[in-house]
């Protein structure tokens, strides 16, 4: 029999500020609700989505950086946390992540360290969901080296949705040098208000652009201040308050992304 092949996701927009890590959270967490097995890796510096997941900076013994600067001394389930929740795990990020890319500036592979350090477990979850950081760097080639989908949260405003451009050539050139099986599997809208012109305005041309119409989610991410007051408490907001916006919304995302199994989507054309 087969071995279960694991949905491996970058969540990834190379401008910051459009709900990417809260993405990352409440989607994982979602999908956990839905009776998938999930997996958080955070390569992020920042460490956003493990403090939103629960675990203060310095409390996890390894993270994600002893992973990829110490892969023959580290246990890949070693680094594994078990979340408060069932089915969703996490592999914390640290502030050291940060120097990764000066210490790995000279090591041979150097693109290619997580997908060495995490081939051993694409099996034991439904799931794998990766935290980027907001800028190209080598820790985001590392994710898309490891990932087989990009998914793309673009906040409703002019400047993401300008900053698409950018991903999208970025994501091209990782195709041709690095990963041929990489593809956007979807474009999430976030911080969406119907009540404000350039909001509906930037929806509508992510829904009319020929380079990603048929990559748009029909589920939106209205913005939400219970979002931001559960991360602030580290609860994705599908747990600290299951009947707001924000709790609907990323349920139903959960719901259609994993509907886009077998998605099939290419790169949008240049």
């Amino acid at each position: 029999m087969a071995a279960k092949q694991s949905r491996i996701v970058a969540v990834a927009n190379e401008k910051g500020g459009v709900g990417k890590t809260a993405t990352v959270i409440n989607l994982a967490a979602a999908l956990s609700l839905e009776k998938y097995k999930v997996l958080v890796v955070d390569m992020d510096p920042q460490g956003n989505a493990t403090t939103g997941l629960g675990i203060k900076p310095g409390e996890a013994e390894l993270s994600t950086y002893d992973l990829i600067l110490n892969p023959k001394k580290v246990s890949v389930p070693d680094s594994i946390i078990h979340t408060e929740w069932p089915g969703l795990d996490l592999i914390p990020s640290h502030i050291d992540l940060a120097g990764a890319e000066i210490e790995l500036i000279t090591e041979i592979g150097r693109e290619n360290k997580l997908k060495k350090a995490l081939a051993g477990i694409r099996s034991d979850y439904d799931v794998i969901l990766l935290d980027t950081p907001p800028s190209l760097s080598l820790l985001t080639v590392n994710v898309f080296a490891f990932a087989t989908e990009v998914l793309v949260p673009c906040q409703t405003q002019p400047y993401a949705y300008s900053a698409l451009d950018d991903l999208f050539d970025t994501i091209s050139a990782i195709k041709e040098d690095v990963n041929p099986g990489l593809d956007i599997s979807g474009i999430v809208a976030t911080f969406f208000d119907k009540r404000t012109r350039i909001s509906c305005s930037v929806l509508e041309k992510l829904n009319q652009d020929e380079r990603c119409s048929n990559l748009v989610f029909n589920t939106v991410i209205r913005g939400n201040t219970t979002i931001a007051a559960s991360t602030d408490v580290g609860k994705p907001v599908v747990f600290y308050k299951k009947g707001s916006f924000g709790s609907v919304d990323y349920m139903n995302l959960a719901k259609e992304f994993m509907g886009r199994n077998d998605f099939g989507f290419m790169l949008p054309a240049s």
